[in-house]
């Protein structure tokens, strides 16, 4: 946890610890959504949203001059941002998937 810390201090993010351990429960979270396939497309969505922000904080625009491979790492968050939104189109299939989902219009979750 302290090296995710001090990656997320490299970039001046303020309360870099505090942030780790966020992002540690965040990820945990979204496992449990893919692994169960519970609210499945909702956790890819902001999957998506997570990655975006990733790759924008850690390899954007001000890295590009001082590494330009960063350009590439930044690159290469949107192929698994590709994969992302194919999979929140279309969700977690019939096997082993609990189908669990949030009913967008009466903002209540769902079975199925």
């Amino acid at each position: 946890m302290g090296a995710t810390a001090g990656y997320i201090a490299s970039i001046s993010f303020p309360a870099p610890l505090f942030f780790a351990w966020v992002a540690a429960f965040f990820e945990l979270g979204l496992a449990l959504a893919f692994f169960t396939g519970a609210f499945f497309s909702e956790a890819a969505a902001a999957s998506v949203a997570y990655v975006l922000f990733l790759a924008l904080a850690f390899h954007g625009l001000a890295r590009w001059e001082e590494n330009p491979m960063e350009f590439g790492f930044f690159v290469d968050h949107f192929t698994f941002i590709a994969g992302l939104l194919f999979a929140a189109v279309h969700g977690p299939g019939s096997s082993l998937a609990l189908g669990w989902r949030v009913d967008w219009k009466t903002l209540r979750a769902r079975r199925g």
